[in-house]
This record gives structure tokens, sequence and C-alpha cells, in this order.
């Protein structure tokens, strides 16, 4: 059943290009969303200065426009709760850690790293978990004053219950964590900077976040954040703590975790090679989620209809690079004729297209067009498909000349030659027939003797239909070509 009263968020921090697990997590949340009739906040956490740029924050609001995931609150859009970026929202992140203090739920704390990395070692040794202690927890007043005298920094840590806290996972089930797992956490650095652990729960808890969906490697903060809603809500700040949902992990090469430095992490790369944005949120959503047990390919609005958090499986998903071309393929066949030469446009045009523009013949365009739909894995596949209607000559491809060109290829081509010039040109059938016509007189049959004019034509083995490709090619192009193949043969 839809429940319009669901808000969940998509919170990215603009750190380099967005990557294809970043998305999947988007999908998610977006689609959920859509769903129950529910808000989509799209926020940004750039509070990490040293590594987020104005360029990433460009590039997710670019990435998130082309697929088509839009937002309701958030930059560009607004809402309640603005600012969405957390860069424009530290006063709020002060103010609440300073209620938290006040409150009993934090404390400061003056360990020094060296004295952190001591104790940890000695817990270690002694074969006892080696998360913070608790040294600071409760320091005399005369101590803090003491620290404060000496100039000593300190941070602030939030304190953890010391009883087990216990939360029923949207993916994994019920879940428990126990104290000494979940020791003291840093909230605000030194220098009074927030930290993640801090702000992230209290922007979901002002903008009334009613799910989070997010990656399973965030799920050892979820008692962390569990236990600060707690706090939030007997502040007065929060409403009521989120459910939480933990998506799994997307699998590269080697069944380790793709990572952004793996190649096919990037979205840019799937956008650059012309995916469709339908054909890979179709394939995105299969990591982790099925439509059903007998068809994965299915359209956006159909996977909005379907999508339940509930059927997330918890295993980790494989990124399959073969399945997502094919399921893009199986989108760009699904598109209407029109929409599939619009789409292709950019890949026809510099610095993809390796011809003059004013080389490029709209009519010869439309005619090749329907038969290159079915025969493309993406878009960026139509220049080298389709560049023999507008060179001069064929791209000539050393490896399918070999391959072709056999001993008796030219005997092979100066008959075709001969059949198709005397060809009335009406059909592709009637091409077809004047090369078989020319393989039977050598023995040949169609596939065998279609080889060398396909290389002499194209500069190709392999491609779209031969004898419509000859057919918008024209009569004249054909045999010019075929004849500097012979010369080529022969000399």
């Amino acid at each position: 059943m839809a429940n319009a009263n669901v808000r969940v968020r998509f919170c990215p921090s603009p750190t380099g290009n967005p990557h294809v697990g970043l998305v999947r997590t988007a999908l998610f949340n977006w689609a959920f969303a859509r769903h129950n009739g529910g808000t989509m906040v799209f926020r940004i956490e750039d509070t990490d200065a040293a590594r987020d740029s104005e360029e990433s924050y460009d590039q997710l609001l670019d990435s998130m426009r082309w697929l088509g995931l839009d937002w309701d609150e958030g930059p560009e859009a607004g809402g309640p709760h603005a600012p969405y970026r957390q860069s424009q929202r530290m006063d709020i992140y002060r103010d609440v850690a300073q209620k938290l203090m006040a409150g009993g739920y934090a404390y400061e704390c003056f360990c020094t790293a060296v004295e952190l990395e001591a104790r940890r070692d000695a817990a270690r040794l002694a074969g006892k978990p080696s998360g913070y202690d608790g040294t600071c927890r409760n320091l005399s007043a005369e101590r803090i004053a003491r620290y404060k005298a000496e100039d000593r920094p300190a941070i602030v840590r939030f304190k953890m219950p010391d009883e087990p806290i216990t939360f029923t996972d949207l993916v994994r089930g019920e879940l428990t964590f126990t104290p000494d797992n979940v020791p003291d956490y840093g909230i605000v650095r030194a220098n009074g900077a927030p930290l993640y652990t801090l702000v992230n729960p209290v922007d979901d808890a002002l903008m009334e976040i009613t799910h989070v969906l997010r990656g399973e490697d965030l799920l050892s903060s979820t008692p962390r954040q569990i236990a600060l809603y707690k706090a939030l809500i007997e502040l007065g700040i929060a409403k009521e703590t989120p459910a939480f949902g933990h998506l799994p992990y997307v699998m590269g090469e080697g069944n380790k975790k793709l990572s952004k430095r793996d190649p096919q992490a990037s979205l840019n790369v799937y956008r650059e090679r012309g995916f469709l944005p339908e054909g890979l949120l179709n394939y995105l959503s299969l990591l982790g989620w099925s439509f059903s047990a007998d068809q994965d390919v299915f359209s956006v609005a159909d996977l909005v209809e379907r999508f339940d958090i509930a059927d997330v499986n918890a295993n980790p998903a494989r990124f399959d690079l073969k399945k997502a071309e094919a399921i893009n393929a199986d989108h760009i066949r699904r598109l209407d004729v029109k929409d599939f030469i619009e789409a292709c446009r950019p890949w026809l045009q510099p610095p993809h297209a390796n011809w003059a523009p004013e080389k490029f013949d709209e009519a010869a365009w439309q005619a090749i067009a329907p038969h290159a739909q079915t025969r493309l894995t993406v878009l960026s596949d139509i220049t080298a498909n389709v560049d023999f209607l507008f060179l001069h000559a064929p791209v000539e491809d050393e490896a399918s000349w070999a391959k072709a060109m056999k001993e008796g290829s030219d005997a092979l081509l100066r008959t075709a030659r001969e059949k198709l010039a005397d060809t009335d040109w009406s059909s592709p059938e009637s091409l077809k027939n004047a090369v078989l016509a020319a393989g039977e007189e050598h023995g040949l049959k169609l596939g065998k003797a279609q080889a060398p004019v396909r290389v002499a034509v194209t500069g190709r083995t392999v491609g779209l239909p031969l004898f419509e490709s000859l057919e918008i090619l024209g009569k004249e192009k054909t045999l010019s070509r075929i004849d500097a193949a012979l010369a080529k043969l022969t000399a």
C-alpha cells in the first residue's frame, strides 16, 4: 500500500565523478519514494572542503537530470528545510552539538592521538575491543579546567548507552549491536567542525526523513545514529527515528567491492558510450532486486509500480557488464525509430564522427537507421556502423581485409561487380540475388560470396545488413569501391 508520508533522501558528497553504486542508491530511494507517492530529498554533503568541488557538485546535478531521477526538495528545487547543502548549515550543527553537551548526551574528549593509539594497541594485545575506552567520559570539573588551561585540544564525543541496541533492518531483518562493539564516538572535531556522524542524522531529523536507504558499508554506524536519534527526540529536535535499510554491496571483478577507482564504476563511462538512461537504470535496479523470476527488461514506470524495499536481497550483487549491455540493447530496440534517430545524433557529429559535417547525408541516415537500431549495443556503436555512407572511401581495416580477401577473391569481386552493374537496384533482394549468382559461378554460398563485397564497400567484415546498405550507398559508389578493392588486390 502506498504511503504518501514516506520521505527519503539521497545525500552524496561532491567528490569526483558519480559512480554506479551511488546511482543504484539514488535509484532505490527514488523508486521507493515514487512508488509510495512520497518525497525525494536531494541533499549535498559538502562539509569536506579539502575534497569537495563545485565541478563535482555540478556533475551530480547533471547526472541526476540525465538519469531522470527528479527530486522534490533540494538544490534548485528548494523546499521547507532549505538550505540543502551542508556547508550552508554549520550554525545548525553547532547549536545541536551545544544542546547535546548541555543535556549530558555528549562530552569533551581531551585524549591525544598518541594516547589513543597506545591504548588501542594495549587493548588489541589483551584481546579486547580496540575502540574508544571512555577515558574522558566522566572527567572531573577540575581536570577539565586544567586541560583547558593547558590549551589542550578537545573533540566532542557522543555518549553511547551501556545496553545493546536492536533494530529491524528493512533488508536484513532484526540486528543487535552490543555496547563493546559501539564505543563513544566523535561528533565534532577539535577545530569545531562537525563530523558526518553528527550532521547526517541531524539533517535527517530536521528534514523529517522516514526511511534511510543506504549502502551496506554504513551499517556499522546505524546503532550510533539510533542512539543519537533517541537523544535528539528527548531534546525535542527530532520527531521519530527513521527506518533503516542497508543495500547490498555491488561487486566488481574478482568478487571485490566495486570501488570508485574501478574502470567500470564511473557513470560517465556509460553515458559516454551511449547507454540509454532507461537501459542503465533497468540494469542497476537488478543489483539487489528483481522485477520477476522471468523478466529482466522493463521500463522505469514498471520499476516504480513494482518496487518494494522488502524485496531487496541482502546478498552482494555482482556487476555484469555484458548483461548491462544486453539490457541496454533491448531498450535501444524498444525506442520509436524517430527517437532512435535523434538519440544517435551526438555520435554522428564531431568529435565522434570521422567525416566532414558537410558529407553527412540526412536521407541516407534516416534510411539506414531502422537497420542499425536492431544491431546496436550502445549508441556510440553507430559511428563505425554507418561511417561507410559518409566517407569518400571505407575505413581501411587490415584485419578485416586479410580475413575476407582470400585466394580467388579478385575473380569473385569481378563477377559480383558485373552482376551488380547489370541489376536494376530496385530492392535489397535484387542486390542479394546478384551476389548470390556471382557466388554460384565460383562454387560459393552466399555467406562466403558476400564477405569480400562487404569489406570492399564498408571496410569491415561485420556490420549492418549488406544489401540494404548497398542500396542506400547507391550503385555508383558501390561499384567504385569494388573497383578500388580490385586494384588493391591486383597491385
